[in-house]
């Protein structure tokens, strides 16, 4: 252990002391709600879908799978909730992410949520109601009850990845015996545009049913930038007696949008300003588009008052085109007037279906109360992908240089050069890859919290994976396949000095088979590679205080071991290792009637390291410092305001350290009114400044440009 790394820890372990001295010496404020106690009628209507007191949810699915009071879970995480997204205006997973210490946004190459938790992008650890949603795409908020960030490796749960974190969304079900209609619709600054119903039907004592749907039309501050985006979502529940509800969900997403890839960075290797407003792109060739079909069934079971059991059945369909060109190079010194665009074509078709089910058990030995969860998950992949370079016939090949104007020389693949001559691309000149791929994935986990004592908790818990995979590379006729075994081990201690107090220690591990994410190949030695492995270790304090306050802090260190064959001799592999450190804070909750507030904060350290050690070198997307903050006043019954800010210090674009993105601060804020018992309206205004900025990147020379002022207008009726 380095270093910064002790230090870190002794900060979190003296201050998590300081503070359990300091609140053991005073009388805590009573509860307003006990999370054990029986709900009233009232209550027991909404309890299914919200939190209530200090359990992260009741009785249905969810990241945790066990109804755990958030208080004693052993790990960094985050809840945003349908209020939150409502409230802030968010409208992507991009937007969630900005408030939210210890993860931050990558550009996803225009096309996709791409999220670095504590210093590893993935573009697959999500998940919806617990069941894995690996496909490349923007994922919609319109139908959803809250969102839990889970930060730190998460394989006992959930199986391979989750190497830095997962994030998992949480659908609306129906609400038996209520009926309802909630209405909204917005229109911004920027000229688009969008309208959301969310309509619950009483159909019986013992049913419901409830859809979600949404319409919006896209358009932002860049050049060309247009899409819109369909969501449908009929849900239907059925008590089908007092111990069993079955809860069955189809949902529907089409969506079509611009792909912008950004500006290049310049000699002093930060975004080059003079290009802000300059889209380096076809109008009509940078495009992306999504059809998908997702199907959910869930059933859950209590066999009795202490043994229940939870199955469900996911399907997913999902057809994914993206095509764009992009700047693979500037040299602002010797050609300051050209870059050169290189592009691909990419197609993916993919079938998903997920079977799981979980047995939730407690029962004591002795005076010890035991919490006991084992499941069992298949998963079944199809996925069908390949990519077709750019090629142009000035060139023949997939790079050309244009002259750098306000619009670019280019439109649906036909232009002028930087020498003057015509020059048009070919999309199915150069196939680059095209493979067919089969999964099968079988799980099986079992976890214990035991409550050893009053005040001492214990989390022992271990998964196996069984990871096949089978490759048909179609351009060679070469089939590859490999099999992966891995045991994925957790281990917590929780100490409580008090109910509301927590101070834990946890150890968790996870793996990433060699082919990827998204499964694009075995080839080469990949097939003869063991899994890269991830390893967390972490060290927190929570502390729920107030009648609705939450502080939490925790310092970690995550660990990589990523085998690669050896370069003095193949027959033998060199193991890589290597480490992000890191620090988290996080408060939030009301500090009044009239004043609620969320702020985070996070430190990230880390170094890259090579086959001969450690390189001087950061990891790329890694900010030292973030923070954010948001308000909500209430200033009157019907006036509320909300003020907020994010900042992130700078980052590097690249490994090679030679690109970076500047640090920035942004303001936002918020007002609501409401008009009468059915109607409220709602204005939000991002970028309050107007500060010129560049969130995220997805390499050297593509950097996001930063929206400018701008402003939402909602309104919402209920009925």
């Amino acid at each position: 252990m380095n270093q910064a790394t002790s230090s870190l820890i002794k900060l979190a372990v003296w201050t998590s002391v300081l503070f359990t001295c300091t609140v053991t010496a005073q009388n805590e404020a009573p509860d307003d709600i006990d999370p054990t106690e029986k709900p009233t009628s009232e209550q027991a209507s909404l309890e299914k879908l919200v939190v209530v007191g200090q359990i992260l949810y009741s009785d249905q699915l969810n990241a945790l799978k066990t109804p755990t009071p958030i208080v004693d879970v052993p790990q960094s995480l985050s809840i945003i909730t349908a209020d939150d997204i409502r409230l802030r205006g968010f409208d992507s997973v991009g937007d969630l992410i900005d408030y939210i210490p210890g993860v931050s946004n990558s550009q996803g190459e225009g096309h996709r949520d791409a999220v670095v938790f504590r210093g590893v992008r993935s573009t697959a650890d999500f998940f919806i109601d617990g069941m894995r949603d690996d496909v490349q795409y923007y994922r919609p908020l319109y139908n959803l009850e809250q969102v839990e960030v889970l930060r730190g490796p998460n394989a006992l749960l959930f199986g391979r990845g989750g190497t830095g974190g997962i994030l998992n969304r949480v659908t609306k079900k129906g609400l038996v015996g209520a009926s309802f209609t909630d209405l909204r619709s917005h229109v911004d600054s920027f000229g688009g545009y969008g309208i959301q119903v969310d309509s619950n039907f009483d159909t019986g004592t013992r049913s419901a049913f409830r859809i979600n749907a949404m319409f919006e039309g896209l358009e932002n501050h860049r050049d060309f930038f247009t899409g819109d985006r369909v969501g449908i979502n009929p849900t239907a529940r059925l008590e089908l007696s007092d111990d069993s509800i079955l809860d069955l969900s189809y949902e529907y997403i089409d969506h079509q949008r611009f792909i912008d890839r950004g500006i290049p960075t310049g000699s002093d290797g930060r975004p080059v300003e003079a290009f802000r407003d300059i889209v380096f792109g076809d109008p009509t060739l940078n495009n992306t588009e999504l059809e998908a079909h997702l199907l959910r069934a869930t059933l859950q079971h209590n066999f009795t008052d202490s043994l229940k059991g939870n199955f469900s059945a996911f399907y997913g369909d999902y057809d994914k085109l993206y095509e764009n060109f992009y700047v693979s190079g500037y040299d602002q010194v010797n050609s300051p007037d050209v870059v050169t665009l290189d592009g691909y074509l990419d197609t993916t078709q993919r079938e998903n279906m997920i079977l799981s089910g979980h047995l939730v058990g407690q029962f004591y030995t002795g005076d010890v109360e035991h919490t006991l969860i084992t499941g069992v998950e298949f998963i079944d992949t199809s996925s069908d992908q390949d990519r077709y370079n750019a090629f142009w016939n000035t060139t023949l090949d997939d790079n050309e240089q244009f002259n750098i104007n306000r619009p670019l020389l280019l439109n649906g693949g036909q232009g002028i050069n930087a020498s003057g001559d015509p020059t048009s691309n070919d999309y199915t000149a150069d196939l680059n890859d095209d493979t067919r791929v089969n999964i099968d994935v079988f799980s099986v986990f079992v976890q214990d919290e035991i409550q050893i004592t009053d005040h001492v908790d214990l989390v022992l818990g271990a998964r196996f994976d069984r990871f096949d995979i089978t490759v048909f590379n179609v351009p060679d006729n070469e089939t590859r396949s490999r099999e992966d075994e891995a045991v994925s081990p957790r281990l917590g201690l929780i100490y409580k000095p008090k109910e509301h107090i927590s101070l834990y220690g946890s150890y968790s591990e996870s793996f990433l088979p060699r082919s990827g994410e998204q499964f694009a190949n075995i080839n080469g030695n990949n097939d003869q590679l063991d899994p890269n492995t991830f390893s967390n270790l972490e060290v927190g304090f929570k502390w729920d205080f107030g009648q609705a306050m939450s502080f939490t802090a925790a310092v970690f260190e995550i660990e990589q071991s990523s085998p690669q064959v050896a370069d003095d001799d193949p027959s033998t592999l060199d193991v890589i290792d290597s480490e992000i450190t890191g620090f988290e804070a996080q408060l939030k909750g009301q500090i009044n009637d009239k004043w609620y507030v969320s702020a985070g904060y996070s430190y990230l350290d880390g170094e890259q390291v090579s086959r001969t050690g450690p390189t001087g070198l950061r990891p790329r997307e890694l900010p030292e410092n973030s923070f954010s903050l948001w308000n909500n006043f209430q200033l009157t019954d019907r006036l509320g305001l909300g003020l907020g800010m994010t900042y992130q210090d700078d980052s590097f674009i690249n490994n090679s350290n030679s690109a970076e993105l500047p640090s920035y601060t942004r303001f936002d804020a918020a007002a609501y009114y409401t008009v009468s018992d059915r109607l409220s309206l709602q204005l939000n205004v991002e970028n309050l400044t107007d500060e010129l900025y560049f969130p995220h990147a997805h390499s050297t020379h593509q950097a996001t440009v930063g929206a400018p002022l701008n402003a939402r207008l909602s309104a919402q009726w209920h009925f």
